[in-house]
């Protein structure tokens, strides 16, 4: 009995790993769809929660296999929570279109650590460096986690992110330039670990 308490310890730590990449994910893609309906605190808790649960039906055996089936959890998660508020019938395309959208959340993220990496040991890494990211900006004060997401990641102009935050361009650019530099900094020391 024993054994099986520490696999499920270990998995569950494995799990919780990514509580920030897949927070970082809502905050992306989800957040400002389902905002007033779903916080995206809960939508992650119920991911690992329901792939806890799942942890049987995982085939693979490395970080970016799993990363991936994943976000194929938080989809279909997503989409049954849509559909629970929205009170409508299962809608496959919704699911889909939701784990498109998260693909390509993730390319963006990957894409933005400018890492071209093909062999096992390197997607390992890639993956490594994603949970890293996720993390250090969930570290970060509030309104500069949300300027370097909504910018960089998310693909918003200057203007626009100063639209969604209330702020000018000129404050969103000061936030982006001690954004990125904290950011830096947190990479740095999480590097080094």
């Amino acid at each position: 009995m024993k054994i099986v308490g520490e696999r499920f310890d270990t998995h569950s730590a494995l799990l919780e790993r990514y509580r920030d990449y897949l927070q970082l994910l809502a905050r992306l893609r989800v957040g400002r769809r389902l905002q007033g309906k779903l916080d995206p605190s809960d939508l992650v808790q119920l991911t690992l929660l329901r792939a806890h649960q799942a942890l049987d039906q995982f085939q693979g055996t490395e970080e970016c296999e799993r990363a991936a089936w994943l976000r194929k959890v938080f989809a279909t998660t997503t989409a049954d929570e849509v559909k629970r508020y929205s009170r409508g019938k299962r809608d496959v395309r919704l699911e889909r279109s939701l784990l498109t959208l998260l693909d390509e959340t993730s390319m963006r993220l990957e894409t933005w650590l400018a890492v071209d990496q093909s062999s096992p040991s390197q997607q390992v890494l890639r993956q490594e460096q994603l949970v890293l990211l996720a993390e250090a900006l969930a570290a970060m004060p509030e309104d500069q986690r949300q300027a370097v997401e909504l910018h960089h990641l998310g693909g918003y102009s200057v203007a626009d992110v100063g639209l969604q935050l209330g702020r000018s361009k000129a404050a969103v650019a000061g936030l982006l330039r001690r954004g990125l530099r904290g950011l830096r900094q947190r990479l740095d020391t999480n590097g080094q670990r």
